[in-house]
């Protein structure tokens, strides 16, 4: 059963079309990857899940609701969170105040924030701690963010999503700049997390992409040209000719 499916999403820039009339199902529970060369739509996607632009057209139905066009500080009410392509954290900030501050944010009201004490809110810094268990960096939890490795702010990354408890995570190029050893190590990190959440995940890797995809959809010029398992994503011609530079299947 689907929890999230978009219905001929577009989203136009002038006469630039950079998502084109997509169709998607993604089933609840499951791990479906997104892939494409640069410039594919992938990221302006990923932007009109969140709210981050309106679509032109088309619908984004999450758990039965349409929320095309909802803000984005109101995506994250919904159950819905992000990584980004870029690290995107508080560098000066402890490890623990970063997912904190993630975790107040799904809260219901900011009242109270300017006057009560971050200790004032011991659920909350129990959800940070677990969360930082989660993702390995529980023993760091101290140190400023800036001060830990870039595949460790990566981590980091993703526990703030994980922060806000979404039932929809949607991993923007999770291994993006890491090493071979860092990648193994996010790769079992979200290995992990499959079945927990749905997850949407967009990655450059092909070898990530292929071991813990359950469906891919590969877009090229802002449509989906292919979807289906990776195996049948391998043995698709188009999809080789498009983003794959034409290598056969092993």
């Amino acid at each position: 059963m689907p929890l999230v499916r978009t219905e001929r999403l577009t989203k136009a820039f002038g006469a630039l079309v950079a998502v084109n009339a997509v169709t998607l199902a993604v089933d609840e529970g499951s791990l479906h990857s997104v892939i494409g060369p640069n410039g594919a739509g992938k990221t302006t996607f990923f932007n009109l899940l969140t709210g981050q632009l309106a679509p032109t057209s088309g619908r984004i139905v999450f758990d039965g609701r349409d929320i095309a066009g909802t803000p984005s500080h109101r995506i994250a009410h919904l159950g819905i969170a992000r990584s980004f392509q870029r690290t995107s954290i508080f560098p000066t900030l402890s490890i623990l105040d970063n997912v904190w501050l993630a975790a107040f944010a799904r809260q219901a009201s900011w009242r109270g924030l300017a006057w009560r004490r971050t200790d004032g809110y011991p659920a909350l810094a129990e959800r940070a701690m677990a969360v930082l268990e989660e993702v390995g960096l529980a023993g760091k939890a101290a140190a400023p963010a800036r001060a830990i490795s870039h595949g460790e702010q990566r981590q980091l990354e993703l526990a703030i999503a994980l922060a806000a408890n979404p039932r929809l995570l949607l991993l923007d190029e999770p291994a993006a700049g890491l090493s071979s050893d860092e990648t193994q190590k996010m790769v079992a990190l979200v290995r992990t997390l499959k079945g927990r959440y749905t997850i949407i995940l967009i990655e450059h890797k092909i070898d990530v992409v292929m071991s813990m995809s359950d469906r891919i959809s590969v877009m090229h010029f802002g449509s989906v040209i292919a979807e289906g398992m990776p195996a049948e994503i391998q043995r698709n011609a188009e999809v080789r000719r498009a983003y794959l530079g034409g290598i056969a299947p092993s």
